[in-house]
């Protein structure tokens, strides 16, 4: 499965303390139990010191190949520990009712 791929990845990359990959698929016009749309929030040391660009290039060279053949769309919010004590919650996805190429 492509969700725990990218927890896998995510964790042995950025040693998050805190992380959640969520397939927001059922959001958009897709195949019911597809894999193509989804939300990471990482929670990781590694970004103390990053602007928000470093944050989401480092996430993106990991899910390097999901995203060149797998996903369609990650929408991608990163924290501090520290940024996240006081956040404790990421922005809510908006509903779409656009399409996917992948299925």
């Amino acid at each position: 499965m492509i969700q725990e791929r990218i927890e896998q990845k995510l964790q042995q990359s950025l040693s998050p303390v805190h992380l959640e990959v969520v397939n927001e698929s059922y959001m958009h016009n897709v195949p019911k139990g597809a894999e193509s749309h989804f939300k990471v929030i990482v929670v990781s040391h590694e970004f103390e010191g990053q602007r928000l660009i470093g944050r989401h290039r480092a996430v993106n060279t990991v899910l390097a190949d999901e995203l060149a053949n797998h996903i369609h769309a990650l929408a991608i919010h990163t924290y501090t520990p520290e940024e996240w004590q006081t956040q404790q919650a990421a922005p809510a996805s908006p509903a779409c009712l656009g399409g996917s190429k992948f299925g």
